[in-house]
């Protein structure tokens, strides 16, 4: 009996060795893709600059987002997002943060390492329902995390259209739902979650809407920022 389950026990290991070779390859496919993707520049439209908007674009390392002024003459995001008006520990909020990404993950884990195996399963092989998230800032400054950048009115008001679009549609002012940080807004958007179009990869194409260059994949953060002058030190 022993010496005729070797053989199949031996099987059993050379496929799960085999699986094992297969998903190790999948995965640097994919990250070598996400590099040659982010590192190709995609072909903007941008218009002269002259009297501009400065926006910055945030990042957590793993996440990216596009901060904005909430009241311009381009756009009034308080008539887009409602919370956008919402106090900040008592004070108005004078920009706000956009980004997009996973329901379940935005509105259900609080970090990384409550992040489920079964939820990380579906979202890659099935995707997932997109969320935007909302953050709310009085006056932020920039650092090496918040890159500014100043786009002309024109590109400005590009962005934002294809930023509001990006909602999903509904018959009057989008309620916010609530999410992991009480601080922050959620809303309903557009599209589906994948490994191809992540929240990072919704950003730059945001931000290549507004004329700014950039990759033409952007799945990580990295991608994204490695093309964001970080602020002078001056």
């Amino acid at each position: 009996m022993a010496a005729t389950a070797l053989p199949f026990l031996k099987r059993i290991l050379l496929a799960a060795g085999a699986a094992l070779a297969v998903l190790a390859g999948a995965v640097l496919v994919f990250l070598l893709s996400a590099w040659i993707g982010s590192s190709l520049p995609r072909e903007v439209s941008q218009s002269s600059a002259g009297e501009g908007i400065t926006i910055m674009v945030e990042t957590n390392g793993v996440h990216t987002g596009i901060i904005m002024p909430i009241v311009s003459p381009e756009m009034d995001w308080r008539a887009v997002f409602p919370s956008a008006g919402w106090p900040v520990n008592g004070r108005v909020p004078t920009h706000i943060a956009v980004g997009w990404g996973e329901r379940e993950v935005f509105l259900s884990t609080p970090t990384w390492a409550d992040l489920k195996a079964s939820t990380a399963l579906r979202i890659a092989l099935a995707g997932g329902e997109p969320v935007m998230r909302v953050s709310h800032y009085v006056r932020p400054a920039t650092g090496e995390n918040f890159r500014p950048l100043t786009l002309s009115r024109a590109d400005y008001a590009r962005m934002a259209e294809a930023i509001a679009a990006s909602l999903a549609p509904a018959d009057g002012p989008h309620a916010p739902l609530r999410g992991v940080d009480p601080h922050d807004a959620y809303y309903p958007a557009r599209g589906t979650y994948t490994l191809a179009q992540t929240c990072n990869s919704w950003v730059g194409d945001m931000l290549a809407h507004g004329g700014v260059k950039m990759g033409r994949w952007t799945p990580f953060a990295g991608g994204v920022m490695k093309w964001i002058d970080p602020p002078s030190a001056s």
